[in-house]
């Protein structure tokens, strides 16, 4: 390895290490060090730019200025003098060391973006830009983006909400023509631009797009694409021709690894769905208007998935559907998605739904025992009808070694009527990789007793969570049950720590015996007196100084602790 290359590694280490604010300060530092430094720091310190203000800082101070002592990059303001062909080349020579740029909202006054327009050579500003996120929300501005798409563009993201117009409109029609080489390309779901499924259609080697609402021209032409990875989009708000169903039947899709689908009915996904054959690693689903009952829609899309997609390939699906509909009683049964079982690879399962799930423990356990690989299982998101006893929920652990989060409502009646047993629960049996835990609207009477329970079988427990603020706060009975759960996180992590403490004693004690041994196999030294010298055997006695500390200082706020007779109430 040559000196230079080792120098890359070193530099591009800092780089990527530190930062934003840390790794800015030592490159600089190590541009001013030495000549031979110089260049590949300022490549480094220029590569990644969060907004231009530091370009427009390195001009003379004349053409700029703060406004109210802020930082510059959040107040720049209008320029008030000509830049001069000296000013443009102060501005190049760092600019074109910029490769990756994101704008942010309302950075410039007017004027910084009239001067910026008129460079007094051939655009774009920054020749070797390869990514760009677009966070300005102006219209007008937008109509700026064109002073950055380079023939090297690869990544493209407008990513907040502007109003299109005709100017807006034929910007967009202009980028695919300014920048053929995009891969990555996402723009604001909520951008409603009829231009944007024709500029999709210019671009050749897309293999992520994320978008809003897209024609069914612009879904057929991304289903042909070979490069096609990542996709997420909205559904047109009328159904899909016939022939255009026809046509997605054959080879579409053929490299796509995640999809994301928006669409505002059951009706038009499960249509979407009906001819294709994909080989996913993720699929999600998102209804935004569900009108009819989801009871009589959502289990027929479901059951259409093994037909869809390959059985080894998915391994992350989410549900996630907003249900308008006026049946109050409209509920879904858990055995409704058993046709899941085929996926046998699946890591990570959601539901999000606003109809009640009907959970049932034996219709639970049947899905889990085929998933052995699960990583993630959260159906917290929905109100639950029944809930499922804690036998229920330790198999549930038992046949998903790999699960890391849980969301389920648990009945824990059978936990909280008995004491903390003097043995540990279930011969022993211990999660090792549970570590974040959301019971839904779990009812309990004893925070004491569940922690305890939760922390002898997920001994790793980070977090534990109950009664959604967003989602129960106007139930009656959220103050109450809430509070109790705050109580059991705040325990189960008390737990833990104690049990880290019993296990350190129970090592040391070992080490502590193997010493004696070797202590008692071996003659006494002498000191210089002639006594053996034993050591201090019992510590520090009546005399040590260590605090007894009373019970409530190991409590999160004075009160906490509550006897059965008031946890019960």
């Amino acid at each position: 390895m040559i000196i230079a290359d080792l120098q890359w590694k070193i530099f591009q280490l800092i780089h990527d290490a530190f930062t934003e604010h840390w790794r800015n300060k030592t490159l600089l530092a190590l541009a001013l060090t030495c000549k031979s430094f110089t260049g590949l720091a300022l490549d480094l310190l220029w590569e990644d730019l969060s907004g231009l203000a530091p370009l427009i800082r390195c001009l003379p101070v004349n053409l700029w200025k703060n406004v109210n002592g802020h930082l510059v990059s959040q107040t720049l303001t209008h320029t008030r003098e000509t830049m001069t062909i000296d000013d443009w080349s102060i501005f190049c020579k760092y600019s074109y060391r910029v490769r990756s740029l994101k704008t942010a909202a309302n950075t410039f006054g007017t004027g910084i973006w009239r001067t910026l327009n008129c460079p007094p050579f051939p655009l774009p500003l920054l020749p070797n830009l390869v990514s760009l996120v677009w966070g300005e929300t102006a219209s007008e501005t937008f109509l700026s983006i064109r002073l950055f798409v380079t023939p090297k563009l690869t990544t493209l993201d407008i990513a907040h909400k502007i109003i299109f117009g005709l100017s807006e409109q034929s910007i967009l029609l202009c980028i695919p023509m300014l920048c053929p080489s995009v891969s990555n390309f996402s723009i604001h779901r909520e951008i409603e631009a009829g231009d944007i499924s024709t500029s999709l259609q210019y671009w050749s080697h897309l293999s992520s797009v994320s978008t809003g609402e897209i024609s069914e021209v612009a879904i057929q032409y991304l289903s042909n694409l070979a490069s096609l990875r990542f996709l997420k989009f909205r559904l047109p708000s009328t159904p899909l021709f016939v022939g255009t169903q026809r046509r997605l039947q054959r080879h579409a899709f053929c490299a796509l690894q995640e999809l994301t689908v928006e669409s505002e009915t059951l009706q038009d996904l499960d249509a979407f769905f009906q001819t294709l054959s994909i080989s996913p690693e993720v699929l999600s689903f998102t209804i935004t208007d569900e009108t009819t009952s989801t009871t009589l829609v959502l289990p027929s899309l479901i059951s259409r998935l093994p037909n869809v997609c390959a059985h080894s390939s998915l391994q992350q699906v989410q549900f996630s559907v907003a249900d308008w509909s006026t049946d109050i009683n409209n509920t879904i049964e858990i055995a409704s998605f058993q046709p899941l079982s085929v996926f046998r690879n699946l890591r990570k399962l959601g539901f999000e739904i606003d109809p009640y799930l009907q959970l049932d423990d034996a219709a639970l356990l049947q899905m889990v025992k085929a998933w052995p690989l699960l990583e993630e299982l959260h159906f917290n998101k929905s109100r639950m009808r029944h809930h499922v006893t804690s036998n229920t929920f330790v198999s549930l652990l038992q046949h998903c070694p790999y699960l890391v989060s849980v969301g389920i409502a648990v009945d824990w009646s059978a936990i909280d009527k008995d004491n903390i047993p003097a043995d540990v629960p279930y011969h022993g049996f211990a999660h090792k990789a549970l570590s974040h835990a959301f019971f839904s609207t779990s009812k309990i009477h004893h925070p004491t007793r569940i922690a305890a329970f939760i922390s002898a079988i997920a001994p790793n427990m980070k977090s534990v969570e109950a009664w959604d603020i967003d989602m129960y706060a106007e139930d009656p009975d959220f103050d109450k049950y809430f509070s109790r759960w705050h109580l059991v996180q705040f325990l189960v992590k008390f737990f833990s720590v104690v049990r880290e403490q019993g296990r350190r004693m129970v090592l040391n004690a070992g080490e502590g015996a193997d010493e004696d041994r070797c202590r008692a196999a071996q003659p006494a030294q002498e000191t210089e007196n002639g006594d053996a010298d034993v050591g201090d055997v019992g510590g520090g006695g009546e005399g040590s100084e260590e605090d007894n500390g009373s019970e409530d200082e190991y409590l999160p706020y004075s009160g906490q602790g509550l006897s059965d007779s008031e946890e019960e109430g």
